[in-house]
């Protein structure tokens, strides 16, 4: 049945006028859509394969010569189809999402899910059809001599990923393989660029240890050829693409325009690599999942939600996390190069590919991989101020000398009761932006980021100007707040994992923050009570935490109730 849902929406794509009004670019309009074609599809479309949507946008470059391959779709008539009835609100939003996009600082195809995030359709429906196809691995022969494939052609080698082997055998999933270098992933194949004299011959010497053998359909369609394809662009301009570009809606209730904070950003924006981890993840799950597999609007229902079969840590805000325990970097360096010699194998052969060695192929796949997995894995979201309705600055707001040598722990104490969800996130932080402006007089919310427990932090002043988190010490550190009061209790391990490795580690690798940074708790150098005696003592224990700073004693009641706001209102006492 998901299947031949997917096979519907071909039909209406292709029957369907460009002009109609479309809903708002909603997850949850997408999963609207999928809900009412899974109330009228036909069980004789049933097996019919969702990669005809993804082809169903006149673009045909090497993506779709991906799906074609990979996926198996076919040639179409629209005569043949037969689509269902649609709204023409339905209609404009299934065109206005087939394919990803970034031309002029815009971000076509993608849309607002409910836990803050913009994820791109294309990668994640590809997921999703390669997941109901079973998971297949295709066997790649790496002789270059041999005749080019059509993009009608299949492969002999190709088996289904068996659940009984997947743990051992299946590329994508769990590995104890160390991080991948070049030389890890060298090749010895035949030169593929005999009579190309503009190749560059600046190439690493290292020669094969494992050259990759076998392609995943689902990496190949959702992260590794776009991953791949797009620093291959790179490796031309001898840099390396901006990696997860972040943007702003034009309105969060009813979002119609995506405008990208980097005019210039590459294709591998944020939201084109959530959805594409989306694709791996539910796709892995549907091909785990026996007849009758759920419904696609249900399992997207449930995934951008309260958790897939009820797992909280199964939805969408824990996605980086998820993903990173389904694949290792050497696995997936294997996945882009492999699917590299795939598209170069491919006819009509992408044009930067024809007169690439397999020892470039590699270095872009290493590359590649490293980028993917530091930037993006090994990094925690952080959803911009847009995002959470932040107001403009008041005044002149003051740079920050760079890298900084401390970091500042603290909790808010109220709101007490953390927050798990964006929509509660998002109004904590606009009504602390609030106090701290209307009440304290400050340019703007005092905290560097504020981390929510619901998997995501909150961008405050960020990581370029000077906050007002810990009086006296404002220039010399990021001060991170974790909404809640810890006076008796600890926040959620999510959280503590955010602060404790990876929002510290991804400001060191980005030159934000020394190697050799000093993590201290706000009492330490203010006197108060934050982060609060429960998180206090779990601080002491962490890595890079210093004592060497004598903690001042907190204040009594009496002063307390002096200087901080009632317990309605937001605190910012000795933030300053």
């Amino acid at each position: 049945m998901a299947q031949g849902v997917l096979w519907i929406l071909l039909g209406l794509l292709l029957w369907s006028d460009p002009g109609t009004a479309s809903l708002p670019l909603l997850m949850d309009s997408v999963i609207q859509a999928l809900a009412e074609l899974e109330q009228k599809v036909p069980a004789a479309k049933a097996r019919h394969t969702a990669s005809a949507w993804l082809m169903s946008a006149p673009n045909s470059g090497p993506h779709n010569r991906l799906y074609h391959f990979l996926l198996g779709a076919r040639s179409l008539n629209a005569t043949e189809l037969d689509p269902c009835p649609l709204s023409p609100e339905l209609l404009g939003l299934t065109k206005e999402v087939a394919r990803h996009d970034v031309r002029e600082g815009k971000e076509y195809g993608v849309v607002l899910a409910p836990d803050g995030s913009t994820v791109a359709v294309e990668p994640l429906l590809a997921g999703l059809e390669a997941g109901l196809q079973g998971r297949r691995v295709i066997n790649l022969p790496l002789d270059s001599m041999a005749a080019p494939w059509e993009t009608g052609d299949t492969f002999p080698d190709v088996v289904a990923i068996a659940p009984d082997v997947r743990a051992t055998s299946s590329p994508g999933l769990r590995d104890g393989s160390p991080d991948v270098t070049t030389a890890d992933i060298g090749a010895n194949t035949p030169d593929a660029t005999k009579g190309c004299p503009d190749v560059q011959a600046s190439l690493p010497d290292a020669k094969a240890k494992s050259p990759p053998t076998m392609v995943d359909s689902l990496l190949a369609v959702t992260l590794a050829g776009n991953l791949g394809l797009t620093f291959l662009r790179g490796s031309q301009t001898q840099r390396h693409p901006d990696l997860g570009t972040e943007g702003c809606w034009d309105q969060l209730s009813a979002p119609r325009t995506f405008m990208l904070l980097d005019p210039k950003a590459s294709l591998l924006t944020m939201a084109f690599l959530n959805g594409a981890l989306d694709g791996v993840i539910l796709g892995d799950y549907l091909s785990r999942t026996p007849e009758p597999q759920p419904s696609l609007s249900h399992l997207l229902s449930q995934y951008y939600g309260a958790g897939v079969a009820r797992d909280p840590g199964f939805r969408s805000n824990f996605r980086r996390q998820n993903g990173a325990a389904l694949t290792s970097a050497s696995i997936l360096a294997q996945q882009v190069w492999g699917t590299l010699v795939l598209l170069q194998r491919l006819e009509p052969v992408h044009p930067q590919l024809q007169c690439m060695s397999q020892e470039q192929l590699a270095q872009v796949a290493a590359n590649a991989t490293k980028e993917f997995t530091e930037a993006f894995l090994g990094c925690p979201a952080i959803h911009p101020r847009c995002r959470w309705g932040a107001a403009p600055y008041r005044g002149r707001p003051k740079l920050l000398q760079l890298p900084l040598g401390f970091l500042y722990v603290h909790h808010t104490y109220v709101p007490a009761p953390p927050c798990t969800d964006f929509t509660r996130c998002a109004a904590n932080m606009r009504s602390m932006q609030r106090y701290h402006q209307d009440t304290q007089g400050w340019g703007d919310i005092g905290y560097s980021f504020v981390v929510g427990s619901d998997g995501y932090v909150y961008e405050g002043r960020g990581w370029h100007w000077v906050g007002a988190h810990t009086l006296g010490h404002n220039s010399r550190g990021f001060g991170v707040a974790i909404v809640g009061n810890y006076t008796a209790a600890l926040p959620t391990e999510a959280a503590l994992r955010t602060v404790r490795d990876t929002l510290p580690s991804c400001a060191v690798r980005a030159g934000l923050l020394r190697p050799d940074y000093a993590l201290l708790g706000h009492r330490q150098l203010v006197r108060t009570d934050c982060p609060g005696d429960a998180l206090f003592d779990l601080l002491r224990t962490w890595p890079h935490f210093t004592a060497t700073v004598k903690p001042r004693p907190a204040r009594s009641v009496s002063e307390r109730s002096r200087r901080e706001p009632p317990p309605r209102t937001l605190p910012a006492t000795d933030l300053q």
